[in-house]
């Protein structure tokens, strides 16, 4: 059994398995990068669900993961549901936009959602406003071509490139009077620090990165039928299980799809980064 099997098109979701590595080093984790698919979201509400849950029904059978975690807004708000009816007996966690931690926050109450063109359009969004920040104006940004950028280019770009081709974005949410800006896309997340700088110090960059991590290590603890461990804590049983010195386990990447010389050289960049020495293709 795999502990947590990460979904994404393609690199949006590295900084949740990151971030689930450092609270829980000793799980074993897979990461799918369907970029034969890429990008998500700018398809239907069909193809989405067409992409998804055939490749989720086959990795099912390949990693028998613990905990699926959707890495991706476009997957979780088109298509969680389905998959949920569709394979009842595994284990979910979507990622939706933090809607409610960036009302808690703003002042203005302005509230910038930078996403996909599908994220920026479901309806969803509008339940999460009427729940959790009824008082506020959310201010939308479809933006493809960042999210295009950091797919295929941000991994071997300098910082002051990524900077550039976030100042659209940074200079439409500053112009709208908002002071919370919601990463409506994994994506972005691997770039949060360039946003956050292109944004300035008057607007706080919100995601759902601690949030969706939590809850996942909780879901993982109760299909264990286990107490989930506490942050750094090692498991006991890390060695019985074949992982890495001091219980730590190193993840695998997988492609979908074919790479060119131009993509090959991203992913290369960011599996160094993560420590991975392969990346495997999941025909």
């Amino acid at each position: 059994m795999t502990d947590f099997v990460f979904i994404d098109s393609g690199t949006g979701g590295i900084p949740y398995m990151t971030e689930l590595l450092n609270k829980k080093p000793e799980s074993t984790c897979v990461y799918i990068a369907d970029n034969a698919n890429f990008p998500y979201g700018q398809k239907t509400h069909e193809e989405v669900v067409g992409c998804v849950l055939p490749l989720v029904k086959r990795l099912c059978k390949q990693f028998e993961p613990a905990v699926i975690i959707l890495a991706c807004n476009t997957i979780s708000v088109n298509a969680l549901e389905e998959l949920r009816r569709q394979v009842p007996d595994q284990q979910f966690v979507g990622t939706v936009p933090a809607i409610k931690l960036a009302a808690s926050i703003s002042k203005t109450r302005k509230l910038g959602l930078l996403a996909t063109n599908a994220t920026v359009e479901n309806p969803y969004n509008d339940e999460l406003m009427k729940s959790f920040a009824g008082d506020c104006t959310l201010v939308k940004r479809p933006d493809a071509a960042l999210i295009d950028f950091i797919e295929k280019k941000s991994f071997t770009a300098t910082r002051q490139e990524i900077l550039d081709a976030v100042k659209p974005a940074a200079d439409f949410f500053r112009s709208s009077g908002c002071d919370a800006v919601i990463l409506g896309c994994t994506h972005f997340l691997n770039i949060k620090n360039e946003i956050q700088q292109a944004l300035g110090p008057d607007i706080k960059v919100v995601d759902s990165v601690d949030g969706v991590v939590r809850h996942a290590i909780e879901v993982h603890a109760g299909v264990l039928g286990a107490e989930p461990l506490g942050e750094g804590v090692v498991d006991k049983t890390a060695a019985e299980r074949g992982l890495g010195n001091e219980g730590k386990a190193f993840p695998s990447l997988f492609m979908t799809g074919s790479l060119d010389d131009a993509e090959m050289a991203q992913y290369e960049a960011l599996a160094a980064r993560l420590g991975i020495k392969k990346i495997n293709f999941f025909k």
